[in-house]
């Protein structure tokens, strides 16, 4: 399974109002390995960034000036994304501002290139209802390393989301899934340990410990909007 994490950087906020994709990073993971093989472009976007863009990102005017434009990449781009799933943290505005590029060439809109296109904002939602879950509260929250993001940066970010994905879709934060990815499939056939060995102790909740459950659960159950499956299995 070939999957690759996109971030842009672009002049302003607004793809129909003019503004330009000034930098794309992209990062490749193969059955869950980064591969190492990622790609990354500053371009030219033929017109001035806003103001309050560049204290973002710090990619000024004349640093992207001598730098190639999209049409100039378009092709070597799709090429490497064609037939992955494109993962993107709040998909809708570089997928927004990619068609509005690729429609200045005459081209298809994004979406055709990709086998799937899969926002992780939405993912990040579904599982923290009613928190944060912008690319640097989920980096807080899982414990991935965003020391080094002064600015936006589209590679640095598209990795700081591949081990945001990773973290989110593994199943557990737990040292024996790290052995268990760390030593690859063999590690699976490993003989199984008798559990009945062990006399493990049962520590039952306190009252306010309860009672702190409680309230944690209908604060869930307000932010999902009653979607929550615990309500159900009671009744």
């Amino acid at each position: 399974m070939r999957q690759i994490f996109l971030d842009t950087v672009t002049t302003g906020l607004s793809p129909e109002s003019g503004d330009r994709i000034i930098e794309i990073g992209c990062v490749e993971m193969v059955n869950r390995r980064l591969s190492g093989e990622n790609k990354h472009f500053y371009l030219n976007p033929e017109r001035a960034n806003h103001e309050d863009a560049v204290k973002v990102h710090g990619l000024t005017d004349e640093f992207l000036a001598d730098k190639p434009l999209f049409a100039a990449i378009a092709d070597e781009l799709i090429e490497y994304l064609d037939g992955a799933e494109i993962i993107i943290h709040n998909a809708s505005f570089d997928v927004g501002f990619l068609n509005e590029e690729l429609r200045r060439l005459d081209r298809g809109p994004f979406p055709r290139y990709a086998a799937r296109i899969t926002d992780s904002l939405t993912m990040a939602r579904e599982m923290f209802p009613g928190k944060s879950n912008s690319l640097d509260a989920l980096c807080r929250r899982l414990e991935v390393d965003n020391s080094n993001r002064s600015l936006h940066g589209a590679l640095l970010d598209a990795g700081l989301l591949a081990e945001v994905y990773i973290r989110m879709t593994r199943g557990q934060d737990s040292l024996a899934i790290d052995a268990i990815e760390a030593q690859g499939p063999s590690a699976l056939l490993a003989e199984a340990i008798d559990l009945s060995a062990f006399t493990l102790p049962v520590l039952l909740a306190t009252d306010e410990e309860r009672s702190a459950h409680d309230a944690l659960l209908v604060d869930l159950d307000k932010a999902s909007g009653g979607k929550t499956l615990w309500r159900s299995l009671m009744a």
